[in-house]
């Protein structure tokens, strides 16, 4: 069954090439998106397989698959219901999912670090740069979303300004002062507090930036998604994570 997964894994890596290059062509954009699509599904359904296969039906089980079957659902309808003209609110807001996703893994797995007593400081700040890169592009791509709804108006001022680069700095420095002792706060505490500055600083980020360069914004944000994936899959030793969140990333 391992070896099954292991190349279900690597066809859909195929996959996310193959339709990475059709992308490149207006022409064929459609069926690279069904090739990585059709990937990406083979891998998910082989990984859900890999994990309950011979058990008995389990609420997880049954959470997963409403979760994807949900989750198809209202992404088909609201892709059938957009413009293309209103193609990039969409694309904004599917990617404030993605980093919203990546937040709450590293909310839920810092807990279970933290309970599991384990010493490693390596896997935490992974963890934790993964979960602070999936805030900021979380709460980034809702402003973007809302600018480009005509929602949200530019704020330019220097107290934003100065409350970004605070926040980034904060940031970095608060994994170093946590991991020499000057900073007395557990995993949990950390990973609260991480949280909620790179959540800040999305928004922050977002807001002196102007409605025609949202599209770049939105390139931007989504290439961070990709990068928490990465690094998620580095925490979960999944190739497949680790080659999609580079895919997207890079491109």
């Amino acid at each position: 069954m391992t070896i099954l997964l292991e190349v279900s894994y690597f066809l859909a890596m195929i996959s996310f090439i193959i339709g990475l290059k059709f992308l490149s062509s207006p022409q064929h954009a459609k069926l690279g998106n069904i090739i990585a699509g059709l990937g990406m599904t083979l891998a998910i359904i082989v990984t859900v397989i890999h994990v309950f296969y011979g058990g008995p039906l389990t609420v997880n089980l049954i959470l997963i698959i409403s979760a994807i079957l949900l989750g198809t659902v209202l992404g088909k309808r609201m892709s059938d219901k957009a413009e293309m003209t209103k193609m990039p609110q969409l694309v904004s807001y599917f990617n404030a999912m993605g980093g919203g996703c990546a937040l709450l893994l590293g909310i839920i797995e810092g807990q279970q670090l933290y309970y599991g007593q384990t010493t490693d400081r390596a896997a935490a700040v992974v963890l934790m740069a993964a979960m602070m890169i999936g805030a900021t592009s979380f709460s980034g791509s809702v402003i973007a979303y809302l600018k480009l709804s005509g929602r949200q108006k530019d704020i330019r001022n220097p107290v934003v300004s100065i409350a970004s680069r605070l926040l980034l700095v904060a940031m970095i420095a608060v994994p170093f002062l946590v991991s020499y002792q000057l900073l007395p706060l557990n995993l949990i505490q950390e990973i609260i507090l991480l949280g909620s500055l790179a959540t800040l600083y999305g928004v922050v980020f977002v807001f002196p930036i102007g409605g025609a360069d949202m599209p770049v914004v939105i390139s931007l944000l989504n290439s961070l998604t990709g990068v928490a994936t990465a690094l998620a899959g580095i925490m979960f030793h999944n190739l497949l994570m680790i080659s999609g969140g580079i895919f997207v990333g890079s491109a």
